[in-house]
């Protein structure tokens, strides 16, 4: 088996270089949980990749909230519904694992990132990592992707192309100057170059770096991005800045000491990763469930010229105001959520609606079922910001609505992700009427994985007003 670079970094998936993951359950003590175990070695992935949606609702209706499968390598225990996600998001008995269950997909590649840390270690790197999300500089990256995005939608006006690769340009742009606090041209091109390869190595079949796989592409990709933070660090130390990177550079534990190279390192390469890949899929499910319900778009563009003038960069205090684009953009999280399913490892044996679960399963839970189901969410498939009303959500659970996960790893990021989406709408529909191409009635189909997006690229025209 091919192995990784021998560097301080290199932090290889397999159970046996992290002796202090618990063992997983053999096929027999799992064997009690309805499921089923699909084909020799590849088990259930192929059709799990497939049309993920639709074996859910498949494995849903013929065994249950509680099944098993075997899929990416492995067992897994799938529980469905609000109480499902709620034990295991807010983990108040701390049985479930975020870093054993993210590990054996991201460790090639974000070993060490927030998401990938567990309880203690988490709460203090989180607490650290939250300088760069406070008002000082979120009014700094307010400035920079308003001026950002405004100047590239104005590019979009008046034209036809496809969405998905555009905003994704965009958002790897708008991260390079918001988070690194780079220009746009080679040097972040060749930046945001990794971060895609790194993301699709995180799918890719082969498991481990063989040579020309994707999960080798993304190795070297990590490779290449430690190589271009770590020397960095010291810099932005010294001169100081308001730039995402500059804040962790800077970041200290509750002891007052700055984190270390490595840590500052890791934290950034995963930071980059989430913040631009979770925003690329955001928009374009928004800017789809727009284009199908146009009279949405009439709302929020009365509703962002009432604010400010088209061609506006605006300020914290304006965008606070855009109360139906908040709505709109949870709506679209809701039908399209970024992170369709999530993986923990149970720590421990636990039981749940009359199953024991013995200790070192892996389990998932999934925000794309929960987020349709009709005891919460009446008439699911329907487009319907106003859901989200106060008076509209009153009674509901509160983790029927989980597209930023919940407990202690809530996104902390998602107040950027707010920021970016409201810049967005206010630069493209105050100037724009957002069409597709193939017309009302068309529907993409979505690409599941690493995360969705519609499989034509999502064919637009923006029709100057």
């Amino acid at each position: 088996m091919a192995t990784i670079s021998a560097k301080p970094h290199g932090y290889p998936y397999q159970e046996s270089a992290n002796p202090h993951w618990v063992k997983t359950p053999s096929d027999e003590q799992l064997s009690h949980i309805p499921g089923e175990h699909g084909l020799p070695i590849l088990g259930t992935t192929l059709k799990v990749l497939k049309d993920p949606i639709g074996f859910g609702k498949y494995m849903f209706e013929r065994y249950g909230s509680v099944y098993r499968t075997y899929s990416f390598g492995k067992q897994n225990v799938m529980l469905l519904g609000a109480d499902a996600t709620e034990m295991v998001m807010f983990n108040k008995d701390k049985i479930f694992s975020s870093e054993q269950g993210w590990g054996p997909v991201l460790n090639n590649l974000f070993p060490r990132g927030l998401m990938l840390m567990d309880f203690d270690r988490h709460r203090a790197d989180r607490k650290a990592l939250s300088v760069a999300f406070k008002p000082g500089p979120m009014k700094h990256h307010c400035e920079v992707l308003g001026t950002g995005i405004l100047e590239r939608v104005a590019e979009w006006g008046g034209t036809a192309f496809e969405f998905y690769p555009a905003i994704k340009s965009l958002s790897l742009d708008t991260a390079a100057s918001a988070i690194l606090g780079i220009p746009w041209g080679p040097e972040a091109d060749t930046i945001n170059k990794a971060f895609v390869d790194e993301v699709q190595a995180s799918i890719g079949v082969a498991r481990s770096p063989i040579p020309f796989t994707k999960m080798w592409k993304g190795v070297k990709a990590r490779e290449y991005l430690l190589d271009y933070f770590t020397p960095q660090v010291k810099e932005r130390r010294a001169k100081g800045g308001e730039d995402i990177f500059t804040q962790i550079c800077l970041a200290t534990h509750e002891n007052g000491e700055l984190l270390t190279e490595d840590e500052v390192v890791d934290h950034m390469n995963f930071l980059m990763m989430a913040a631009h890949d979770t925003i690329t899929s955001s928009a374009t499910s928004m800017v789809y469930l727009l284009a199908k319900n146009p009279e949405w778009q009439d709302r929020l563009r009365d509703e962002c010229l009432s604010v400010a003038p088209a061609g506006t960069v605006l300020t914290m205090e304006q965008l606070g105001k855009l109360e139906l684009t908040e709505l709109a953009f949870k709506e679209s999280l809701r039908l399209i959520p970024p992170v369709p399913s999530i993986p923990r490892r149970a720590l421990k044996e636990f039981t749940f609606r009359n199953y024991t679960i013995p200790a070192g399963t892996n389990v998932g839970i999934s925000p794309q079922f929960v987020h349709k189901m009709e005891k919460h969410w009446p008439d699911p498939e329907k487009f319907d910001p106003l859901r989200f009303t106060p008076e509209n959500s009153a009674g509901r659970h509160k983790y029927a609505w989980v597209p930023f996960g919940g407990g202690a790893h809530m996104c902390l990021g998602l107040h950027f992700a707010y920021m970016q989406i409201k810049i967005l709408m206010h630069a493209m529909l105050t100037q724009n009427r957002i069409v597709l191409q193939g017309g009302e009635d068309h529907v993409p189909k979505w690409q599941a994985f690493p995360i969705p997006q519609p499989k034509d690229g999502l064919p637009v025209r923006l029709e100057r007003l």
